[in-house]
């Protein structure tokens, strides 16, 4: 019976006393959204691109430090890079030449020892298994037996050990080299709970640029939720101004009148109220589904608009005079305006309601402003478009 938010806060808490755990909490959607956005399953990544792993991995730990104390910062985890044990087999150039061995044989010849080569396959019966060359397990099972591994020498006419032409070294190198464009990188993921995305990726560049010093060969770009959310912010925008061109234009066809259709949509300040404070007494988080509910409003209260001056114009054609046919055609159509929004509301109240019930994520809060205008443009239509017609058709007696 707890809200996602309390379970949510109740598992970080409890997987939080694990050491050397690396904790990311959401959902199969999110995380494959967040992975074709940025390559990792957390709302925000911040890539480190550079040359050196091992200096990259310890500004990936300042980083960690400088951001998990924003508020609404949470799971912040740097990609893991383990050491682990590996032989290097170096080629000494000066003694291949001599020998006569190019790198690139030299290099064949390693690949074929310790890896092999499949050089033909063998029938048993319906069954075709590979035959593979490659050296016998003792000869590859220490760096001392891999010394002795021959090697053809033409310069010789015989065979000399590895070791005569190349230093087995043993070295501990990363588990995993992540690259993007060709550069190396190191990635910083963290989630966001409870804030506004965009704000909070502004707060994360804005303490990095300060407090951080970058080597010349490092450079950071952050991805994640937010990129797609300030395109798509952007995208809708243009929508924005170009539905409202149309409706402008539709007006202006039903009217024949520009300072009417100026009027209806007056209907468009008077509905944001109520959607902004909508947004204000619930998560205060302008999100995309919020803004869709933005224009979704617009449609809905310039209806109510179009309602009552059409009825007033249709009256004052038939002879009304000025104010009769205001308080007439008000009263008219406050019944359809009441049935139409009570209706819509009753429709939206269950979304809005439920903003933490699963699927609802992107539903609730558009249905939280639309209910939040309805109410807004509703009361106030019913006041201030009478009271502007009255206005620009005051010259009449």
């Amino acid at each position: 019976k707890r809200s996602k938010a309390e379970l949510v806060a109740d598992i970080r808490s409890r997987l939080a006393i694990i050491p050397g755990v690396n904790i990311e909490i959401g959902g199969p959607i999110s995380h494959r959204i967040d992975e074709m956005l940025s390559g990792t399953q957390a709302n925000i990544a911040i890539k480190l691109f550079g040359n050196d792993l091992g200096a990259m991995y310890d500004i990936g730990k300042e980083i960690k430090e400088l951001i998990e104390d924003i508020p609404g910062i949470t799971d912040v985890n740097v990609e893991q890079q383990v050491q682990r044990p590996e032989l290097r087999i170096v080629p000494r150039r000066e003694l291949l030449a001599e020998y006569g061995i190019s790198l690139p044989e030299l290099r064949e010849f390693v690949q074929v020892m310790m890896q092999g080569e499949v050089v033909s396959q063998v029938y048993e019966g319906n069954t075709a298994l590979d035959l593979t060359l490659k050296a016998c397990d003792t000869a590859r099972n220490s760096a001392e037996h891999i010394r002795d591994i021959l090697i053809d020498a033409p310069a010789l006419g015989e065979k000399i050990p590895l070791s005569y032409v190349a230093d087995i070294v043993s070295s501990s190198g990363y588990n995993s080299i992540n690259r993007e464009n060709t550069v190396r990188k190191l990635v910083v993921s963290c989630n966001v709970t409870g804030g506004e995305l965009t704000k909070t990726v502004g707060r994360i560049e804005e303490r990095i640029a300060v407090r951080l010093i970058l080597p010349e060969d490092c450079h950071i770009e952050y991805g994640g939720q937010f990129e797609s959310a300030s395109r798509a912010t952007r995208i809708i925008c243009i929508v924005s101004c170009f539905a409202l061109l149309v409706i402008i234009m539709l007006l202006y066809g039903q009217f024949h009148s520009l300072v009417q259709a100026l009027v209806v949509l007056v209907n468009l300040p008077l509905s944001l109220i109520g959607g902004v404070i909508a947004i204000s007494l619930s998560d205060g988080i302008i999100s995309i589904p919020a803004i869709i509910g933005f224009i979704s409003l617009f449609g809905i209260a310039t209806r109510n608009g179009m309602l009552l001056i059409d009825r007033y114009n249709h009256l004052r054609a038939g002879g009304m005079p000025l104010r009769e046919s205001v308080v007439a055609g008000s009263l008219d159509r406050l019944n359809p305006i009441l049935m139409t929004a009570i209706t819509s509301a009753l429709a939206l109240l269950p979304l809005a309601l439920g903003g933490d019930l699963p699927g609802n994520e992107i539903q609730s809060p558009m249905a939280k402003v639309i209910l939040g205008g309805l109410v807004t443009s509703t009361l106030l239509n019913a006041f201030i478009i009478p009271i502007m017609y009255m206005l620009i058709n005051g010259k009449e007696k």
